[in-house]
């Protein structure tokens, strides 16, 4: 199945750890979607903005059990449209948490997500979106 990851979990080093061997891994993002941190990530509809992330595909009984794990539990499966590199519009599985559950802050995870997107070569003004998170 294809899953966007936006979080940590685009660090293909975790999904390994956690038993997922992802595959054709490619950068990509959701139109009218806006990142939010708080003690974890999620991803809240928000008009005219861009959450970026990485499309892979993976093995769908290994990601449920991945979502089954506690830290991760209350993340909800959702049907996306993600516009790849190539300008190639996917149909996805995101994983987000309720809006409702997204509570706290952490810097710690906010640091980690900003060097992974660094890394992984997003736009500088995302970037600097994900560094308000800890530059408070």
């Amino acid at each position: 199945m294809k899953v966007f990851f936006y979080g940590l979990f685009m660090d293909e080093d975790i999904l390994l750890k956690n038993g997922i061997n992802p595959s054709i891994p490619q950068k990509g993002y959701l139109n009218n979607y806006a990142l939010k941190i708080g003690n974890r990530a999620s991803l809240i509809p928000c008009k005219d903005e861009k959450a970026y992330g990485i499309l892979m595909d993976v093995n769908d009984e290994k990601i449920s059990k991945l979502y089954a794990e506690e830290s991760v539990a209350d993340y909800v499966p959702e049907t996306v449209k993600v516009i790849t590199e190539s300008n190639e519009e996917v149909t996805a599985t995101c994983y987000n948490l309720p809006l409702e559950l997204l509570t706290g802050t952490n810097e710690s995870y906010a640091k980690s997500l900003y060097e992974l997107a660094k890394q992984k070569g997003f736009p500088k003004d995302y970037l600097a979106k994900i560094k308000i998170f800890y530059k408070r």
